[in-house]
């Protein structure tokens, strides 16, 4: 059986959606299960169960502080060995990106994965074309970003969920190997051309003037956030590989097209 986590999460629903229209039988794992999933609730390890599993599809616990995050992943790994796991899949974060605030826990996992004795697979996902639709900024004047001229080898959230549908379907195929999961790159003001629209660059101490005025975040989120666009702008994620193309059964998803798309949807007058 093959158990994908935070089973509500957008990429491992749609990871459980890929492999059930592939008529592979898998299980979910949530800390807030519908019906058919398991109760898995990281920050509790008694309730770790993860009997019956033979693959695991271990997605990224995030959204916190790297401490909080590492000691998520370890006691899921401790309990994929005392319970008898076969294989983990981890996905994780694509090679370039070890300038990003939040690499640490990826590379750290990645370390814990390794040393469990089960075999295991590393998805080095490239960041979502969906978030970079959404970090670009609306004005009267068109789109607004610290990304500058740099660019980003996004790749759609579906795609990275299909790979991963594919690896844990026969997982065996895929014994110790790290795949590299980038698409093609796309700048800010390709998005903009793709509207028919004006970027404008601003500078990364306005941007994070911003981030720190604003209260929704959280204590973690702004120093992440700048990151992301501070290596984007200098060209640290604007790397390529055939992984993804060699792994899907399909052409890759136009990844402008849904970083377009996620731009226009949050448009002022377009809600």
């Amino acid at each position: 059986m093959i158990m994908v986590t935070g089973a509500n999460g957008q990429l491992a629903s749609l990871t459980l959606q890929e492999l059930a229209d592939r008529k592979v039988p898998a299980l979910g794992g949530s800390r807030t299960p519908v019906d058919g999933q398991r109760h898995l609730d990281f920050d509790d390890p008694t309730s770790l169960d993860l009997t019956g599993v033979s693959t695991l599809v271990l997605v990224s616990a995030g959204y916190a502080e790297d401490d909080q995050v590492i000691a998520r992943h370890r006691a899921l790994v401790d309990a994929a060995v005392r319970d008898g796991i076969a294989h983990v899949i981890y996905t994780s974060l694509t090679g370039t990106g070890d300038h990003l605030g939040f690499a640490l826990a990826h590379r750290a996992t990645e370390d814990l994965v390794k040393a469990s004795g089960l075999r295991w697979t590393i998805l080095r996902n490239g960041l979502y074309a969906e978030l970079f639709g959404a970090l670009l900024t609306w004005t009267p004047d068109g789109l607004e970003s610290a990304f500058g001229d740099g660019a980003l080898s996004a790749v759609a959230r579906a795609d990275l969920a299909a790979v991963a549908a594919i690896v844990a379907s026969d997982a065996t195929l895929h014994v110790d190997e790290t795949y590299d999961l980038v698409g093609d790159p796309l700048t800010a003001g390709d998005v903009a051309e793709c509207l028919k629209v004006a970027h404008r660059a601003i500078g990364l101490s306005e941007y994070r003037a911003r981030l720190l005025a604003d209260d929704a975040l959280l204590p973690f989120q702004p120093p992440m956030l700048a990151s992301i666009v501070t290596n984007v702008r200098h060209g640290f994620l604007a790397n390529s590989s055939p992984d993804l193309v060699e792994l899907l059964d399909r052409p890759p998803t136009d990844a402008l097209a849904v970083a377009a798309d996620t731009a226009a949807a949050m448009r002022p007058d377009a809600r």
